[in-house]
């Protein structure tokens, strides 16, 4: 059975890439003069645990993207990641929207990036907010930009439709729930 859910994710995982190399920003084409050109995907994510990270690298090994790990400038505990203690990090976090945790410095330059799959485990029905943090100290716009999220329990569609909300500027695909 394990087997068959791994075949079928990186059946979904390959379609998803085929339709981004043939498709840019919603259908259209690429700007004049860059029509044909090579697409350049990056696969950034966030793992508190793993789950997410084992996700990321299955999808850069399909896309041949390059792999960047979101890393908080002060690593999650065990004790950080209780969720059912309200005086956890992650607690305190998830509940204020405004929240936006450090990540370490990361120099990365998005400018060469086409596609960028951004992963995260699902935290209270959303992104955990270091993404929001993420998204916010890169220049994104013009990108094709694929959610993918791991979860013990809840679909990616709630995450996906409150990082459009939050970011409408942004071309954001529907995304994929990964496990």
């Amino acid at each position: 059975m394990k087997k068959v859910k791994i075949l079928l994710t990186l059946i979904a995982i390959i379609a998803m890439c085929t339709n981004i190399c043939a498709c840019r920003q919603n259908g259209k084409e690429k700007a004049e003069g860059q029509t044909g050109a090579k697409t350049k995907t990056i696969v950034a994510y966030f793992s508190a645990t793993g789950t997410t990270a084992k996700a990321a690298r299955q999808i850069a090994d399909e896309t041949g993207g390059e792999l960047h790990e979101i890393v908080p400038a002060e690593a999650y505990t065990a004790a950080d990641l209780d969720w059912n203690n309200k005086q956890s990090r992650s607690s305190i976090e998830m509940n204020d929207p405004k929240s936006r945790p450090a990540i370490k410095a990361d120099n990365l330059d998005m400018g060469s990036y086409d596609v960028v799959y951004i992963g995260y485990p699902i935290w209270w029905g959303v992104a955990p907010r270091i993404i929001n943090t993420f998204i916010e100290s890169h220049d994104l716009k013009g990108k094709q930009i694929i959610p993918f999220a791991t979860s013990g329990g809840s679909g990616i569609g709630q995450s996906v439709d409150s990082l459009k909300a939050a970011y409408p500027e942004l071309d954001f695909s529907e995304g994929k729930l990964m496990n």
